[in-house]
């Protein structure tokens, strides 16, 4: 059943990575030609200007205080969730949206869930292919990385993960699925999110690409989701 008026927040950060959240914002974007009561909008710790990588600075619509109304909330990645994974204000405010919220992420973006216990007894997904520093002795492939911060989590390398409540999705590009497939979830039928991929100019790579999205059922709730701030 299609949720009339699905709203999307975007959590912006300090270095997070451009494409992370703006191939979703996009997809919405998009979406909302057919669709004009979807909404996507960019929420961060205050209402100040975000610095995220590139040199790429954007205002949020929302800063976390504000509490608005959303359906999904989607962390991206990027250098800047090494310090997110301990940032308490916004961890407080995760474990306090509605139980009926979607958790959802891009690439390392599932760190942070990760930190907070959310991916224990779970499938979830993260990059794949790593940079140089990773692929070094030096660093660590993401995905790698993931399994190492949630050992209880059962790492999966689809390129979207719908485990029910919390969606991850995993290289950089892969925001355009998870956008794609949140419409889905959102309950639009494929001719809609087919209609949306065609005008984006992305039909082949969605119908390659959708197959590959992994439906885990969570083994159990986890014991973070249930509790408040």
């Amino acid at each position: 059943m299609r949720k009339a008026g699905f709203r999307l927040g975007v959590y912006v950060f300090k270095d997070a990575e451009v494409i992370d959240y703006a191939a979703p914002c996009g997809v919405f974007s998009v979406a909302r030609r057919f669709d004009p009561e979807l909404d996507v909008f960019l929420v961060a710790e205050t209402l100040r200007p975000v610095q995220t990588q590139a040199g790429i600075t954007v205002l949020p619509n929302y800063a976390l205080d504000d509490q608005p109304a959303l359906d999904a909330f989607l962390i991206p990645g990027g250098f800047g969730t090494r310090q997110e994974m301990h940032n308490r204000k916004l961890h407080d405010y995760i474990r306090a949206l509605p139980d009926d919220c979607l958790l959802t992420s891009v690439c390392t973006g599932s760190w942070i869930y990760a930190r907070m216990g959310l991916l224990d007894g779970i499938a979830a997904t993260n990059r794949k292919e790593p940079d140089r520093l990773e692929a070094s002795h030096l660093g660590k492939t993401p995905i790698d990385r993931l399994a190492e911060l949630a050992p209880a989590c059962r790492v999966s390398r689809a390129r979207v993960v719908d485990a029910g409540r919390v969606v991850t999705a995993g290289g950089i590009s892969s925001g355009m699925e998870l956008g794609l497939h949140l419409l889905r979830r959102a309950g639009y039928d494929d001719a809609f999110v087919h209609d949306v991929a065609r005008v984006m100019e992305y039909q082949r790579a969605w119908d390659l690409y959708r197959h590959d999205i992994e439906y885990a059922a969570p083994a159990a709730v986890p014991a973070p989701l249930l509790q408040s701030a």
